[in-house]
């Protein structure tokens, strides 16, 4: 009875250990659907043309140019501060107002001064008139020369006299040197000022500068009168122009950058001193620039490759677009576009994505376009395809881009 226990037992775990190693291993349906699918996709990688995305080499107008950070500021900007102590007894000006040159802006206390100036013109008078008197007598033979030439002198001083008196009225009043606007002052009516006190500060925005530096590589193409494209983080939804106006002789040492200005008309006063600004100097233009997708550009080996859709056959000797693999030279990048410098002519097509299933040249493609109905992108899997010469060149020949999907 126990050796009948112990065999049923060992039957037992003998079926169950079948059991569990045949539902470990046995194929799904998805598994097996998916085996098939590489099986298949291996032999049109094989035996069929390979399905890529492409896009063509279009010309366009290309602008050189060199980006800097700079600030905005006036064309004539001053802190207007009195040249000597006094009582502020007049402010010709409202905050934010335009001025005008030679528009009083502010009146000192000029009481004690004018008196002096009242004095001195007093004493020139006298100081004349003895001179005068002097040289009657000297004609006379009354007085010697020593007497006229000692009269003269004291003309002088009380004339200078007059002059240093005159010049410190002038002081107490302050105008305007140019034409302008006034910022928020600083001082009221009844404050007493010493010489240099901030009262206000005066702008000259009509027209406004931009500095900013370059590195001293662009000095051989930096010229005065060149175009400037400038933009503002405060006014993100313009763009401004300017030209350049100087540039400084000295290069900074410890940048190796040059100090370069440039002026931008504002007349419409949105401009203010102060502001951030970003200034693309345009260097120069190109206007047939080759431009391909940047997707199409393969890096290998420090080198530049795309690969280009050529007429050629497939492995039956018929008409085909096959790939060609093609060095170039890249140059500047614009917004997902990249220049080619040499190595494409414009017109080319060339690969956009699925380039990892092209292996070698020759190789048959069977190009697709992601906006075809049932369309399926070439990077993933082959789906609906429609030959080089139908959607993709109809677009092209419509002015219409190529559409590219990044890899």
């Amino acid at each position: 009875m126990k050796k009948l226990h112990a065999t049923v037992a060992v039957v037992g775990i003998a079926i169950a250990s079948l059991a569990a190693y045949w539902y470990q291993h046995r194929a799904s349906p998805a598994t097996q659907a998916a085996s098939q699918a590489d099986a298949g996709g291996g032999r049109q990688a094989t035996d069929g043309p390979v399905t890529v995305e492409v896009g063509k080499v279009e010309q366009a107008t290309l602008t050189d140019a060199a980006q800097a950070v700079g600030t905005i500021r006036s064309r004539q900007g001053i802190v207007v501060r009195p040249e000597v102590a006094g009582r502020v007894e007049a402010l010709g000006f409202k905050d934010g107002q335009r001025v005008r040159k030679g528009q009083l802006l502010v009146q000192l206390d000029d009481r004690l001064v004018r008196a002096q100036v009242r004095q001195a013109q007093a004493e020139v008078s006298i100081a004349r008139a003895n001179h005068e008197r002097n040289r009657e007598l000297l004609a006379q033979n009354f007085v010697s020369q020593a007497a006229v030439d000692q009269s003269a002198a004291t003309l002088q001083v009380a004339e200078a006299q007059l002059a240093l008196a005159q010049a410190q009225l002038e002081r107490m009043r302050i105008v305007a040197p140019f034409d302008g606007t006034a910022g928020i002052r600083q001082v009221n009516v009844g404050d007493f000022v010493a010489a240099g006190t901030d009262i206000v500060n005066l702008e000259d925005i009509s027209r406004v500068y931009v500095d900013f530096r370059l590195p001293e590589r662009y000095l051989p193409q930096l010229q005065v009168g060149q175009t400037v494209l400038v933009a503002l983080d405060a006014l993100p939804q313009r763009r401004f122009q300017g030209r350049v106006e100087a540039m400084d002789p000295l290069v900074d040492a410890s940048g190796r950058s040059v100090l370069v200005r440039a002026s931008i008309d504002n007349a419409e006063g949105v401009l203010r001193p102060g502001m951030f600004a970003r200034v693309d100097t345009v260097l120069g233009t190109r206007a047939e620039a080759l431009m391909v997708p940047e997707e199409a550009v393969l890096p290998d080996a420090g080198r530049q490759y795309v690969i280009k859709v050529v007429p050629g056959q497939d492995a039956q000797g018929q008409p085909a677009q096959v790939a060609q693999r093609s060095e170039v030279e890249t140059g500047v990048r614009r917004q997902g576009k990249v220049e080619i410098l040499k190595g494409v002519q414009a017109g080319d097509v060339v690969v956009t994505a699925g380039h990892q299933r092209v292996q070698r040249d020759g190789v048959p493609l069977r190009i697709i376009e992601l906006g075809d109905p049932g369309g399926t992108p070439a990077a993933s899997q082959p789906g609906v395809s429609a030959p080089v010469g139908s959607a993709v060149e109809a677009r092209v020949a419509a002015g219409q881009p190529t559409p590219t999907r990044a890899r």
